[in-house]
């Protein structure tokens, strides 16, 4: 396989990272990217071929990864849309439909989209995947490749159903980054120093997450296990369910993948 990355931003940096670390030849790798720096900084830690536009090392790859930001999409295409007649492509950015991606593409239906996290940049990260039924097999397995270099895979039956993984695992760092600042600042608020605050709560999550990835029990069951009757356990679930915060979270998710359902419809026009 021999790659070709749009762009050679933070996330094609880690997917970059994690080929290689896991074997994959520097060499069958190439990029394009604008700016300077980032192109220094490729070259210098990866020794990959970097290009400004689309030339012989671009041509001869026979998959193109979408890396470009979802609002420069569309103009960033008009320079690899002639070249990409049997290629694989991946795009990696939020939003965009394949429709719109094949469009911009002139008519090009081999196209896989992935909804990757930020936790990728640690190879700890996790994507959902959609292919476009021109995708055969043996394409599926060379995306599902370049996104395992970062994380876990979850193939979805639809492409609506990219909303939602968006919604729980994309923007659910961020969830989680409040719910540890929310945590620290308890604990600042009963008289333990912040720094320790930040430590205990980002300690509690890592190890609570660890745990539950490790255990062949649900998530429902770890918790009961640590519930005991009548203890400080019960007594803050019993304030979550008093306080609706279920429901809460629930309507949360519910408005992230309704506002990627209408990012796809915005960033889809012409």
């Amino acid at each position: 396989m021999k790659i070709a990355f749009l762009g050679g931003g933070n996330l094609a940096t880690a997917l970059i990272g994690g080929l290689i670390a896991k074997g994959f030849d520097a060499r069958s790798i190439a990029v394009i990217e604008l700016s300077p720096a980032a192109r220094e900084r490729l070259v210098e830690k990866y020794k990959v071929h970097v290009a400004t536009a689309p030339d012989a090392a671009v041509q001869a790859s026979d998959t193109l990864v979408l890396a470009v930001k979802p609002q420069d999409m569309r103009s960033a295409l008009a320079s690899v849309a002639a070249g990409v007649n049997g290629k694989l492509v991946v795009s990696v950015a939020a939003g965009i439909r394949l429709d719109s991606l094949s469009r911009w593409l002139g008519g090009h239906r081999k196209i896989v989209r992935a909804m990757p996290n930020t936790p990728s940049l640690i190879a700890a990260g996790i994507a959902g995947l959609y292919a476009d039924p021109a995708v055969s097999a043996e394409e599926k397995k060379k995306a599902e490749d370049i996104l395992r270099a970062v994380g876990e895979v979850v193939w979805l039956a639809e492409e609506k159903l990219i909303d939602p993984v968006t919604a729980v695992s994309a923007s659910g760092p961020a969830y989680v980054f409040w719910f540890i600042e929310q945590m620290a600042a308890s604990a600042v608020k009963l008289g333990i120093p912040e720094k320790d605050a930040y430590l205990l709560s980002k300690q509690m999550v890592l190890g609570a997450a660890k745990l539950a990835a490790a255990s062949d029990e649900s998530p429902a069951a770890l918790r009961k296990n640590v519930t005991s009757k009548g203890g400080t356990t019960e007594a803050a679930l019993n304030v979550f369910a008093a306080e609706q915060m279920a429901e809460r979270l629930h309507r949360a998710v519910e408005a992230a993948s309704k506002r990627g359902a209408e990012m796809g419809t915005e960033l889809g026009k012409d």
